[in-house]
């Protein structure tokens, strides 16, 4: 395992491409001997930067959890970072796309918890129980760790994915907010549309067969390092769509039928 001042030291890059729109070289190839154990490492130090500058954590993002986002990303196993207040976008605002490097939207299902889930042994039925509602999502994604090594052109591994607090930099929450024993969330599905052409669609059975079991996935991962899903959180189940490109100007809508729309555009 890495050194932890080097774990702190990487969390500081990226923070830094962050704020400078910079990306910085994949750590899987400078650093062979990384391990998955070295990415949250440096994602938890990463998380504690952005804590001393004010901001709050409101919950967690699973990536990686469907096919489609795995084949996207040629990683094969899921992971998870941490939502920060800072990160939420409201439903029909304009998003300055200044902020963002490689910006690119998903549409999933986001589990708002009325009680805490804490594994191991957390199962679907846990879940369901545990959530106050679910509703419509966008997740923004970004890369601060270039996707493609700028000699190799290899692809990122899954260790500078996990670094990169699971590519996440945005939330956008609206439509309708759902009890979860009264739609059945396997086959709840949403069309993404961007300058009104459907680009992406997908269900929700695509994450991991259903997309509470996301949220199982993650309350037994997290018991590893000793914590669980606090009541309150917003968790993020894992993106049914392949993630659809951003640039100023664009505008998206996300269609997700009886549950309802989400709408945002870049500027």
């Amino acid at each position: 395992m890495l050194d932890r001042n080097l774990h702190v030291a990487l969390a500081r890059e990226l923070d830094g491409a962050e704020r400078t729109r910079l990306q910085v070289e994949q750590f899987s190839r400078r650093f062979p001997n990384i391990t998955i154990p070295d990415s949250y490492a440096i994602q938890r130090e990463w998380v504690k930067l952005q804590l001393e500058t004010g901001r709050k954590p409101i919950g967690h993002k699973i990536g990686l959890t469907s096919r489609a986002m795995q084949i996207a990303s040629q990683i094969t196993e899921p992971d998870y970072g941490t939502l920060l207040d800072s990160m939420l976008i409201r439903d029909g605002s304009e998003v300055e796309a200044g902020r963002f490097i490689v910006p690119r939207f998903e549409a999933e299902l986001a589990f708002i918890l009325a009680r805490p889930l804490v594994g191991p042994g957390v199962t679907i039925f846990n879940v369901l129980n545990a959530t106050d509602y679910v509703v419509p999502a966008l997740e923004l994604i970004d890369a601060r760790i270039e996707q493609f090594d700028r000699q190799t052109k290899a692809p990122r591994k899954v260790f500078d994915t996990i670094a990169d607090n699971a590519a996440n930099a945005g939330i956008v929450l609206g439509g309708r907010p759902m009890r979860a024993d009264v739609v059945d969330w396997r086959w709840a599905g949403a069309l993404l549309s961007k300058n009104g052409i459907i680009e992406e669609s997908g269900l929700g059975a695509a994450v991991l067969n259903h997309p509470a079991n996301a949220v199982a996935w993650l309350a037994n991962a997290l018991a590893q390092h000793g914590e669980h899903l606090e009541a309150g959180e917003i968790v993020l189940s894992g993106s049914f769509t392949r993630p659809v490109a951003c640039a100023v100007g664009d505008t998206f809508h996300a269609d997700y039928g009886p549950l309802g729309t989400i709408s945002v555009r870049f500027v």
